[in-house]
């Protein structure tokens, strides 16, 4: 087998050192012997269900974070997977990353007919002498490793709202709603079959060693330009984990996160002592300095998690929110704190 690639190399803390005693700061848990999964959106209340599973049973952080977001991949009735909206030619292209403990990675991008994007990523790092793999290599690859080509065809709401997006063709996404199918709003747009129409989760998971992983799969931007990548499949912009320090994951528009290497500078702050939250809300504020006027029509979100099992989010307009789970009936949302 090819050597995995690894950006970092590592060590651990042992559980019983990271667990002892009580865990202080918004957003603590105080049983030590409890893993932790956290994800953005509402889709997580099911994604998280499943991760728990494998994190109640003793099972590794990264096992958890990709099975976690896999329920939300398979799910028609949110934005994220081969249901969501296409891009401005009528195309679903799919991104996904993954990270685990060890500083492994990998990502896909522009990824077509592939169901599970986040397990391909999953393949790319364990697989291959790569972290990215894009486009018709990628599919490639996702074929030669077992993975089944899908239906080209749109969703019906897709295609609903495709036909819709073609009579003007602008776009124009909405704060909150990146998967956007009507005009900006600073509150979540509720579908009509219950779900919020988000085209991104991101997962952290610790498990009962001690030991991060992150996972983060989109659909990008509905209506984007053919071939646009936002931070998604981005190591150190959507996603970076650090097993001796922490892990963050990002939301919203993946061009602002990408400019200033959100993850991995949060993961930097809380690597200095910062808390989660405090390092989170830097990251934004870093965007909101940088975008002067124009931070009105923006919406950037973070979440992260430190070694301690401390987590926190900051986002920069109100309407984000992210859930967690670390007990069999303890899986609830959270409302990101927001600087504007």
């Amino acid at each position: 087998m090819i050597h995995r690639r690894s950006f970092l190399q590592l060590g651990s803390l042992s559980a019983g050192t990271l667990f002892a005693g009580k865990v202080l700061g918004a957003g603590s848990f105080t049983n030590g012997n409890m893993p932790l999964v956290i994800s953005t959106w509402d889709a997580g209340i099911p994604a998280n269900a499943a991760a728990w599973q494998v994190l109640r049973n003793g099972g590794r952080a990264l096992d958890a974070v990709e099975q976690g977001v896999m329920v939300t991949e398979a799910s028609q009735s949110c934005c994220v997977g081969l249901g969501a909206n296409p891009d401005r030619d009528g195309h679903v292209t799919l991104d996904a990353s993954i990270m685990d403990e060890h500083g492994n990675c990998g990502s896909v991008a522009f990824l077509e007919r592939i169901k599970h994007p986040i397990s391909v990523a999953r393949r790319v790092m364990e697989k291959t002498p790569h972290v990215m793999l894009v486009g018709s290599g990628a599919q490639q690859f996702a074929v030669s490793e077992g993975f089944p080509l899908e239906d080209e065809k749109l969703s019906e709401d897709a295609q609903k709202a495709y036909s819709e997006w073609l009579k003007k063709s602008q776009y124009k996404p909405t704060i909150n709603i990146e998967n956007t199918k009507g005009q900006n709003s600073f509150a979540p747009n509720k579908l009509d079959n219950g779900s919020w129409n988000h085209d991104t989760i991101g997962m952290l998971a610790i498990d009962s060693k001690g030991n991060l992983s992150g996972s983060c799969t989109t659909s990008g931007m509905g209506f984007k330009m053919r071939g646009r990548l936002g931070d998604s499949p981005i190591i150190g912009a959507g996603l970076f984990v650090d097993n001796e320090v922490g892990a963050a994951v990002a939301t919203g528009l993946g061009e602002e996160v990408i400019k200033i290497c959100g993850t991995h500078l949060i993961v930097e702050l809380m690597r200095q002592g910062m808390h989660p939250e405090d390092a989170c809300k830097k990251a934004v504020e870093r965007i909101i300095k940088r975008n002067g006027e124009k931070i009105k029509d923006i919406q950037v979100a973070f979440l992260a998690l430190n070694k301690k099992g401390v987590y926190g989010s900051y986002c920069i307009q109100k309407g984000f929110n992210y859930a967690v789970c670390y007990a069999d009936n303890n899986n609830k949302l959270i409302d990101g704190k927001h600087v504007l």
